[in-house]
């Protein structure tokens, strides 16, 4: 499989838990993300990424989106 597959697969996989984690529409948290560049900023840390879980990685989404200013409450 190749790193841009790996990378889309984890992206959809951290829509589905961000919509069970905040309670919101997939299509709510794929505006949010496709709003806040939260796309972009997985694709540039999956390096990083890939080795954590994904509970770990939404924490950093969650805080990457703090830092722009986007509270989350779960």
């Amino acid at each position: 499989m190749s790193e841009k597959t790996e990378i889309t697969f984890m992206q959809t996989r951290l829509i589905r838990l961000a919509s069970e984690e905040w309670y919101l529409p997939v299509e709510q948290i794929i505006h949010l993300f496709k709003e806040a560049d939260v796309l972009g900023y997985i694709e540039k840390c999956y390096g990083i990424f890939h080795c954590e879980g994904d509970e770990a990685v939404l924490e950093d989404i969650t805080e990457f989106l703090q830092g722009k200013g986007i509270e989350i409450s779960a």
